[in-house]
């Protein structure tokens, strides 16, 4: 193996399988970025959970990896994992009671809008995350890819792990959520 930090993603993984944890941090710091814009976007109704789905992705990746079937990307299995970690999550607090959760509309939350341009900008931008956070999960995963990661249908298909026909409903059904929550922003 390389000793120049070229590894490959291959001979990484292969190490990583074989319990060496230094070829597993290399993957760690390959993918950390990624997995955590990843995490927040999954967890968009959780942004502080986001880091630590993101670390409980690693450990659980890191214990598993000998399970890792190289019939799909490192990546593509590292995405499966986060969303199901974040998707645990969500369940488990839809169960709990959320009332003492501030929203938008508490008196003294931060983001209150200021003057002119960057108030419209400012709500829109609000306006935008709600309505993402307001998708079902496997809706709100689907936009993520494509429109804000800029995944080809084909890549999105397969990181979700679902038909490029059942990925093109998604993004119609996310799309068309969005602009009904949208439509008083639009410009005609």
């Amino acid at each position: 193996m390389e000793q120049n930090g070229n590894d490959s993603e291959k001979e990484l993984i292969g190490l990583a399988r074989k319990g060496d944890q230094r070829a597993f941090e290399k993957l760690v710091l390959k993918y950390k970025d990624r997995l955590y814009g990843i995490a927040s976007g999954v967890c968009a109704r959780l942004p502080s959970e986001s880091e630590d789905v993101a670390q409980e992705t690693m450990v659980a990746a890191f214990k598993h990896v000998g399970s890792f079937k190289a019939n799909a990307a490192f990546s593509t299995w590292l995405y499966r994992i986060a969303a199901n970690n974040c998707w645990q999550r969500m369940r488990r607090l839809k169960t709990e009671a959320r009332a003492d959760m501030p929203d938008d509309h508490s008196k003294g939350h931060p983001s209150r809008p200021s003057a002119g341009d960057t108030a419209l900008k400012n709500e829109l931008s609000r306006a935008v995350s709600r309505a993402l956070a307001g998708l079902p999960p496997d809706l709100r995963s689907a936009v993520m890819l494509c429109d804000i990661e800029g995944l080809s249908g084909a890549e999105a298909a397969a990181r979700l792990g679902v038909s490029l026909p059942a990925l093109k409903s998604r993004l119609h059904r996310a799309r068309a959520a969005l602009q009904a929550q949208l439509k008083d922003f639009r410009q005609d």
